[in-house]
């Protein structure tokens, strides 16, 4: 199933894509919902972020590639890690696919994109393993993790290098009932495809990831988990466009434009 969530007259909702079309639902994907007989195209519609989460987890170092690669053009040697490494993103970071990102006017040039794919919890839990973990993710949807790389490594809590307004965009649906065994991501800046990877291939799944932050946090429905990019992600700049698809979620699609000042 793919869900869109939309504003229309100031209202918003959750829908059904089908097609080039939505149906509108009453109610939401997490408490349950009925089907109504109100279907308008989805071109023209403002696509939201498929969720707001309660809570917005992250996890770094969790690709092979990408850990040795960031290592090697640092000069210093890969480090891998015996447990996930999970931290927190800011939900005022949120932006939906079509949005622009917002380069800071005093950021420096390491300003890069990370493609992401993004689990979403779909039921309470607690202390479970990663079996229980994998069947807690209700579907999954597209993140970029935008780093200002300068501010990243002189500030440990990540306030600014991960965390500014318009640095998480994502969407542009949230997709349920799929295997990302079967997923590809593709990163492309200004049409040229810079990174194509397995999305499963990660170091971490995404089950053992949600069962490490369960032992000590309640994880709830509407809950996101970023769970890293591989390869090294390269710089953007004002004017760029920059596509992150991942197969069978669809294509998030951000400009970069400078911030006024």
């Amino acid at each position: 199933m793919i869900f869109c969530r939309f504003r229309k007259d100031a209202s918003v909702s959750y829908g059904i894509v089908e097609d080039d079309r939505v149906r509108t639902i009453d109610g939401d994907p997490f408490n349950g919902y009925k089907t109504s007989s109100t279907v308008q195209a989805l071109e023209g519609l403002e696509l939201l972020v498929p969720v707001v989460p309660p809570t917005f987890y992250a996890i770094g170092s969790n690709y092979h590639n990408h850990i040795v690669g960031i290592a090697k053009d640092r000069g210093r040697e890969p480090k891998f890690y015996d447990t996930p490494r999970v931290g927190y993103r800011a939900n005022s970071a949120l932006v939906p696919s079509g949005a622009d990102i917002v380069k800071p006017v005093d950021s420096g040039p390491r300003f890069e994109y990370e493609g992401e794919i993004v689990a979403v919890i779909g039921k309470t839990i607690r202390n479970v393993d990663a079996n229980q973990a994998k069947e807690a993710i209700l579907g999954w949807t597209i993140g970029n993790d935008v780093s200002e790389r300068d501010w990243q490594a002189k500030d440990p809590t990540n306030i600014r290098g991960k965390n500014c307004d318009t640095f998480k965009p994502m969407g542009p649906y949230l997709v349920t009932g799929v295997d990302i065994r079967d997923m590809t991501t593709n990163v492309r800046l200004n049409g040229k495809l810079m990174h194509s990877f397995p999305t499963a291939n990660m170091l971490f799944s995404p089950g053992e990831v949600i069962s490490s932050i369960s032992r000590y946090n309640t994880l709830s429905p509407g809950d996101v988990v970023w769970l890293g990019t591989d390869e090294v992600p390269q710089k953007m700049k004002p004017g760029d466009v920059v596509e992150i698809e991942i197969t069978g979620l669809g294509v998030l699609r951000n400009r970069v434009v400078a911030e006024a000042g």
